[in-house]
């Protein structure tokens, strides 16, 4: 009641308290909220280890909120050391229990392959059970399953049902995806509005994708008004979170004058950070930049990638 603020002035700390007194006295629920209140420091001091501690007792009496956020506490080797396996072993026990958010997360073990043999068709079928019962992160990652083919036929207009119900719960990655779709043109009659709609839902949640991709409508002038600097404004906004193609696209813009003013030094900049990643363009772009910038004077480009220094001469 405390930490929602139901019925009374909202408290995290009084909740801290209560759910102590109840933890105290081996109420599992409360034991498993006490840790998540410990785990993201809210009315008490951030703490993993006691976080931990108060996961394993709940987790210990059947609670499959604690065990899910047991197996969350191992996958990240947070208050612990880090062991896939034995976040297998707890996410496996909630999921088994039929709770949503510790099937997603067996679906993500098996799809990655992390504590558990690599398969698609097992991530499926745990994406599939959250998905049913409205979990909005399991609807997304079954439909990706359905957009890439991986273990279930390839539909796009399966992939179209699940990103559209995870996108209308407000999961910004199956608006991403839902607008891609509509982009493309795939399971759907191709539409830029409808892209760009999703796109920006996405976007104004801060994802880096729906960020970028928005960027590109504005730059294409695809289902909006051509801009140079409302493409400038989301490309930044992806970039500044390190999104390789927002970097990318970014440097772009600096290059070619467009929505800023020129900048070959910002350009260099962008484009060396899409390249550090892994970018095979922005690495073309780089080395132009660079090389024809030190040319002049002499010396060679340096950037870092992969653990490694790579001169480009």
């Amino acid at each position: 009641m405390y930490e929602k603020g139901q019925g009374m002035n909202q408290s995290n700390e009084q909740a801290a308290i209560w759910y102590g007194k109840a933890a105290e006295q081996k109420n599992a629920e409360a034991q498993a909220n006490l840790g998540q209140m410990y785990k993201d420091g809210r009315g008490v001091p951030q703490s993993d280890e006691e976080a931990l501690k108060w996961y394993i007792k709940a987790a210990e009496q059947g609670n499959a909120d604690g065990q899910t956020n047991l197996g969350f506490m191992y996958q990240n080797g947070r208050g612990v050391p880090q062991s896939d396996e034995e976040a297998v072993k707890w996410f496996r026990k909630a999921a088994e229990q039929g709770h949503a958010f510790g099937q997603y997360n067996l679906g993500l073990m098996y799809g990655y392959g992390r504590g558990v043999t690599q398969s698609d068709e097992e991530a499926v079928k745990w994406f599939r059970k959250a998905a049913e019962q409205g979990h909005a992160f399991g609807q997304n990652s079954l439909g990706i399953m359905y957009d890439m083919g991986r273990g279930v036929p390839q539909s796009d207009e399966e992939a179209l049902i699940w990103y559209r119900k995870a996108a209308e719960q407000g999961n910004a990655d199956g608006q991403t995806n839902l607008g891609t779709l509509y982009q493309n043109g795939q399971g759907v009659p191709q539409s830029d509005e409808e892209a760009l709609k999703w796109y920006r839902k996405a976007a104004e949640q801060g994802n880096a994708i729906g960020q970028n991709n928005l960027g590109v409508m504005y730059e294409k002038g695809r289902g909006v008004t051509q801009s140079d600097e409302e493409a400038v404004k989301w490309f930044r906004r992806a970039a500044g979170q390190g999104y390789v193609l927002g970097q990318k696209h970014l440097g772009f813009m600096y290059e070619e004058g467009r929505g800023v003013t020129q900048s070959d030094e910002e350009a260099e900049n962008w484009y060396r950070k899409a390249a550090e990643q892994g970018n095979a363009q922005a690495l073309v772009m780089f080395a132009v930049l660079c090389t024809r910038r030190l040319s002049a004077v002499g010396g060679v480009c340096i950037l870092h990638h992969d653990a490694n220094f790579i001169k480009l001469m």
